[in-house]
């Protein structure tokens, strides 16, 4: 599959991907993605981040591919099963925070748990950090075989954001370009 052919949904996590972010740099260049808004970035609340994802997917006029970071990551996973059937044809996840810990969640966050556990109704691939101070590789091993996405070991790579030296991210880019050619 080609970008031509499906609409990249972009999900930011908390904080929005500023312009410095891997997220806002492939949504300037992809023609076809588009930012998942939300009210507040900063105060995320479950119900409006999942519900604007929901209604950002009925929106596409063609299949779509998401692209997650961070708590947008997990706020796909509570929107997956609300979403319209067939419509996402894959997930493209990067840096899982793990809302479930107190020790590792930033403040905010505790409503986002339980993280569900179900598999994902589509392909999908983690991308996961040895070394991601807000999610254990060990735990987002773990929540990646309960979805059934495929785990990609980023190596020691902190959160995969511009504070981990993650601004344009052209490997990610490369990696997303052979996620979308097996779709």
């Amino acid at each position: 599959m080609k970008t031509s052919d499906c609409t990249i949904l972009v999900v930011p996590g908390l904080g929005g991907s500023g312009p410095e972010h891997w997220q806002t740099r492939w949504a300037q260049k992809l023609s076809t993605a588009r930012r998942v808004e939300q009210a507040d970035w900063d105060r995320p609340d479950l119900k409006e981040w999942t519900g604007r994802l929901i209604e950002a997917v009925a929106a596409a006029e063609r299949p779509v591919v998401i692209v997650a970071h961070s708590l947008g990551v997990a706020a796909v996973a509570h929107a997956a099963p609300r979403l319209k059937p067939g419509a996402v044809i894959g997930g493209f996840l990067v840096a899982l925070p793990d809302v479930e810990d107190p020790a590792t969640r930033p403040d905010g966050l505790a409503a986002f748990a339980p993280l569900p556990r179900d598999p994902l109704p589509f392909p999908s691939l983690l991308i996961a950090s040895r070394n991601d101070p807000y999610c254990a590789y060990d735990r987002a091993e773990d929540v990646s075989y309960a979805w059934g996405a495929a785990l990609v070991d980023a190596g020691e790579a902190g959160h995969l954001n511009p504070e981990s030296g993650f601004g344009p991210w052209p490997e990610g880019l490369m990696r997303f370009a052979g996620f979308l050619k097996r779709l």
